[in-house]
C-alpha cells in the first residue's frame, strides 16, 4: 500500500468514525483502531487534525461534549476523556 492511499484511507475512515459516531460508538472506534493500525504499518505520523479525535489511553473515538470535554488552562488545551477519565494536555504555542 502506497502512502498516499494509506493517507486517503485514514482521512476516509476518521470521517466515516464521525458520521457514525451517534448511532454506534463501537463502530466509531472500530474505525480509528483500523487508522491507527494502518498508520503503523506504514509507519506514518498521524496528521495532528485526526489525532486529537481519538483518546491516547484507551484509542475511542472522541465528540466534544458527548464523551469528551475540552478546556483551556493555564494556556494549554485539556481535552478529558469521559471513557477512560484521563486527560490530554496540548500546549498552546504562541504566535510568532
Amino acid at each position: 500500500m502506497s502512502v498516499q492511499i494509506a493517507k486517503l484511507r485514514i482521512k476516509k475512515l476518521f470521517e466515516e468514525a464521525d458520521k457514525i459516531f451517534k448511532k454506534n460508538k463501537k463502530l466509531s472506534n472500530r474505525y480509528v483502531e483500523i487508522a491507527r493500525k494502518i498508520a503503523m504499518k506504514l509507519q506514518l505520523k498521524m496528521p495532528k487534525k485526526y489525532k486529537r479525535q481519538y483518546c491516547k489511553h484507551c484509542y475511542r473515538f472522541l465528540k466534544n461534549g458527548v464523551n469528551a470535554r475540552v478546556r483551556i488552562h493555564k494556556s494549554r488545551v485539556v481535552i478529558y476523556c469521559m471513557e477512560c477519565k484521563k486527560y490530554t494536555r496540548i500546549p498552546l504555542s504562541k504566535k510568532k
